[in-house]
C-alpha cells in the first residue's frame, strides 16, 4: 500500500471514529444526566434525543463510505501493510462493531434506544411505589426486541448466548451454567455453615445516623484515596450507584446515599471508584476510537469487584479506611478497632439487596437473575411469572421470603436499560479479581503493604500495565493469560472465599 494512500485512509479512519465518539459522548451525557439531575418530566424529550443520536452513530458506521473504508484497511492489515499494533487493534475492533451494526438496521436502533430510556423512566416511579404492574409490560418487550435483535446478529445461536457473547466475548450459557456450578458448590456449604453456627459479630456502629453532608464529604476522600483525583472525575448522586468513562481524562461516579447505612455509600465509592480508574487508565492514544473504554463487562467487574473486596475488605485496608471513618464520623468510629471493622465489613449472612450483599453470598444474587433470564428467553416464563420466581429462587438460594417487588424484582436499573446477559459478569469479574492477586505476588507487588499504607499506586500501576492500558485492544480471555500466566480458572476464587470466610468464621 503507497504511503501517500495509508495516509489518506488513516486520516478517513480518524474522521469517521470521531463522528462516531462525538455520538456516543452525546448518548452517554443524557444517560448520566438522566439518571442524575434531570427532571422526571424531561425523560420523553431525552429519549427522543438518544434515538436520534444512536441513529446517527448507527448510520455513520454502517454506510457504504464507512464499510468500503474498513475492508480497505483490513486488506492492508491482511497484506501486512498495516502494521503498527495500535492500529491494527482499532480496524479489527472496527470491523467487528460495523459487522455487528450491519446486522440491526437503524430503525431497530432508534426505536432500542426510545425503547430503554422510556423503561428506565418508568422503572425509577416503580420502583420507589412497588409498582411492578407498571414495569411489566416493559420487560416483555425489551425481551422481545433483543431476540430479534439477537436472531439479526446470529440466527444460528440461542439468542441468550448472543446477548452473553456480547458483554463477555467467547462466553455462552454452557460456560456461565459451568462457572456457577463451580462457585455453588463452594459457595452454599459455606454459607449453610455460617448459618449453623448461628454467631456474628456485634457492629452496632454500621446503624449509627450518618447526615447526608459527612457522608458527601466521605465520599470525595475516599475515590481520593482509591486513587481518583478532582480533575478527571465527578461525584453525583442517584438512586442505583453507577459509573461511566466518558472519556480518557473523564470518569463519572454516581453513588446513593442511606443516612443510617454508611456502609453501603462507603463500598458503592470504593466499587465504582474501581470503574472509573479502569476507564481513565485506558492508553491515551487510544482516546476518541472504538478502543477507549473497558473491553468487557466481566473485566470491568473485575476492577471494581478487585477495589471493593480484595482491597477495601481486606484486614490491611481498615488502618486508612477507619482513619477516614474517625477524621470524619468521630462520635461512632473513635471506639473502634481495625478488628472490629473487619469484622463487620465481612459479616456474611443472606440478605434481600444485591448492591448490599456481603461478598460471600453476592454470586447467589447473580444466579437468581441469571436463570430467570434464562427462562423468559427460552419462553418458559414472561414478565408476570418474574415476582414468583425471584421469590421461589430467593428462597432456594437465600433462604429468604421477599417481602415485596421494591426488594425483589425491581431492585435493579439493568432490566429497564435492556441489559440482559449482564448480571453473570459481575459473578465472572469477582472470579478474575481473585486471579490477578497471585499474578501481581509473583511480580513483586506487596498488595497487603500498599493496602496498609493507603498509597494502592503500586497496585494501580501493576493493573494499569497489564489490563488498563489495553481498553478494547484485547478481548478477556487475552488479557487474563497474560496477566496471570494462564486461562482463567474459578478455582482461584473458590479457593479464596473457602480460606477467607474459613478464617473468620472459624469453620
Amino acid at each position: 500500500m503507497p504511503e501517500t494512500n495509508s495516509a489518506e485512509l488513516t486520516a478517513r479512519l480518524d474522521a469517521l471514529e470521531n463522528k462516531l465518539w462525538t455520538r456516543s459522548y452525546l448518548m452517554k451525557i443524557a444517560e448520566f444526566d438522566g439518571a442524575t439531575i434531570a427532571p422526571e418530566n424531561g425523560a420523553a424529550a431525552r429519549g427522543e434525543a438518544m434515538a436520534a443520536l444512536a441513529g446517527e452513530h448507527h448510520e455513520f458506521l454502517t454506510s457504504n463510505d464507512a464499510v468500503a473504508l474498513v475492508s480497505e484497511l483490513e486488506q492492508g492489515v491482511a497484506a501486512g501493510e498495516i502494521g503498527d499494533p495500535k492500529l491494527v487493534a482499532q480496524i479489527r475492533t472496527l470491523a467487528r462493531d460495523q459487522r455487528e451494526a450491519l446486522a440491526l438496521p437503524t430503525e431497530e436502533v432508534e426505536a432500542w434506544s426510545r425503547l430503554t430510556c422510556e423503561a428506565d423512566a418508568v422503572w425509577h416511579k416503580a420502583k420507589v411505589a412497588d409498582d411492578w404492574a407498571s414495569f411489566e409490560p416493559y420487560i416483555d418487550r425489551i425481551v422481545a426486541s433483543l431476540k430479534r435483535q439477537a436472531a439479526y446478529l446470529d440466527d444460528t445461536r440461542d439468542p441468550y448466548d448472543v446477548w452473553l457473547d456480547q458483554y463477555e466475548r467467547g462466553m455462552d450459557s454452557a460456560a456461565f451454567d459451568h462457572f456457577f456450578g463451580q462457585v455453588r458448590e463452594t459457595v452454599v456449604p459455606l454459607v449453610q455453615a455460617i448459618g449453623e453456627r448461628g454467631e456474628q459479630p456485634e457492629a452496632p456502629f454500621l446503624t449509627a445516623h450518618v447526615d447526608d453532608a459527612t457522608q458527601r464529604a466521605l465520599s470525595f476522600d475516599l475515590m481520593r484515596l482509591v486513587g481518583l483525583n478532582d480533575t478527571d472525575t465527578c461525584l453525583a448522586f442517584t438512586e442505583h450507584p453507577f459509573s461511566e468513562g466518558f472519556s480518557v481524562g473523564d470518569a463519572r461516579v454516581a453513588t446513593h446515599i442511606y443516612e443510617d447505612n454508611l456502609m453501603s455509600n462507603v463500598y458503592s465509592i470504593i466499587h465504582e471508584a474501581g470503574h472509573a480508574a479502569y476507564e481513565l487508565g485506558v492508553d491515551p492514544a487510544y482516546a476518541r476510537t472504538c478502543l477507549e473504554g473497558g473491553t468487557s463487562m466481566g473485566i470491568h467487574e473485575s476492577q471494581s469487584r478487585f477495589f471493593e473486596n480484595t482491597v477495601g475488605r481486606s484486614r490491611a485496608f481498615m488502618t486508612p479506611l477507619l482513619g477516614l471513618l474517625r477524621r470524619h464520623v468521630p462520635e461512632v468510629y473513635n471506639g473502634v478497632t481495625e478488628d472490629e471493622l473487619y469484622r463487620a465489613v465481612n459479616i456474611a449472612t443472606p440478605s434481600l439487596i444485591r448492591t448490599e450483599a456481603d461478598e460471600l453470598t453476592y454470586p447467589l444474587h447473580i444466579m437468581i437473575r441469571y436463570e430467570i433470564e434464562r427462562l423468559l428467553f427460552s419462553g418458559e416464563a414472561t414478565a408476570k411469572d418474574v415476582p414468583g420466581l425471584w421469590a421461589d429462587l430467593t428462597r432456594k438460594y437465600l433462604g429468604l421470603e421477599v417481602p415485596n417487588n421494591a426488594m425483589g424484582a425491581l431492585q435493579d436499573t439493568h432490566w429497564s436499560g435492556g441489559s440482559f446477559g449482564y448480571f453473570p459478569t459481575y459473578a465472572l469479574g469477582s472470579a478474575y479479581d481473585a486471579q490477578y492477586v497471585p499474578a501481581m505476588e509473583r511480580d513483586g507487588i506487596d498488595l497487603e503493604g500498599a493496602c496498609a499504607s493507603g498509597d494502592l499506586a503500586p497496585v494501580r500501576a501493576w493493573l494499569g500495565d497489564k489490563v488498563w492500558r489495553w481498553g478494547r485492544g484485547k478481548d478477556a480471555p487475552e488479557i487474563i493469560e497474560a496477566a496471570c500466566g494462564a486461562p482463567f480458572d474459578a478455582t482461584f476464587f473458590c479457593d479464596y472465599l473457602a480460606k477467607k470466610f474459613g478464617d473468620l468464621y472459624q469453620l
